[in-house]
């Protein structure tokens, strides 16, 4: 299995992998802004493809075997104090997510992290985890975060064993396009 930083190119896989990290978040935003003539997984590569945001190829990095893509982590560093969002403008069950966020300016954000579920429980996502102080340094970053939900164990186990420490949460926003209910959990670790 390689490593390697996603292109252009690569836009529809990051979309497949970002709905499947996403649980429903990507979709419901993709959906409303796509065109009548595309699907939400069409204009989400269309998004990855494109470099003027941080869901991009250009933050995407792919586990590949064999020329196939298996995994995907997108990251990028999180704007410094000061330069916050306005929450006002977020619908309600996105703003406990980007409040995290907030918690921990100029970090290194783990946005997603997901393998296809045939090469599910090979390694695939420690091993783009095992790259992130790389990255993180890269970006001028000291910190890693992640946001995990709390009915998330799997992913909460493996942030967990790779050195990551829950440092603050929020309870969730119930919505129709995710499954979840609770709270969601901000994990950080200095890199």
């Amino acid at each position: 299995m390689d490593i390697i930083k996603a292109t252009p190119e690569h836009g529809f896989a990051i979309a497949e992998l970002a709905l499947m990290a996403g649980e429903g978040i990507p979709d419901y935003f993709w959906e409303m802004a796509r065109r009548p003539d595309q699907s939400s997984l069409e204009y989400g590569a269309e998004r990855a493809a494109s470099a003027d945001q941080n869901f991009s190829f250009k933050n995407a990095h792919l586990a590949v075997d064999q020329d196939r893509v298996t995994g995907m982590l997108l990251g990028y560093r999180l704007p410094d104090a000061g330069a916050a969002e306005d929450l006002s403008s977020l619908p309600d069950f996105i703003r406990p997510l980007v409040e995290l966020e907030q918690q921990v300016p100029a970090s290194y954000y783990i946005n997603m992290l997901a393998t296809y579920p045939a090469f599910r429980g090979q390694g695939i996502g420690t091993a783009l985890m095992d790259n992130v102080p790389e990255w993180a340094h890269a970006a001028g970053c000291d910190l890693a975060s992640v946001e995990v939900f709390e009915q998330n164990p799997g992913a909460l186990r493996l942030y967990q064993r790779l050195g990551y420490q829950i440092v603050d949460s929020r309870d969730v926003v119930p919505h129709p396009c995710y499954p979840y209910t609770g709270k969601v959990f901000l994990l950080t670790k200095p890199v």
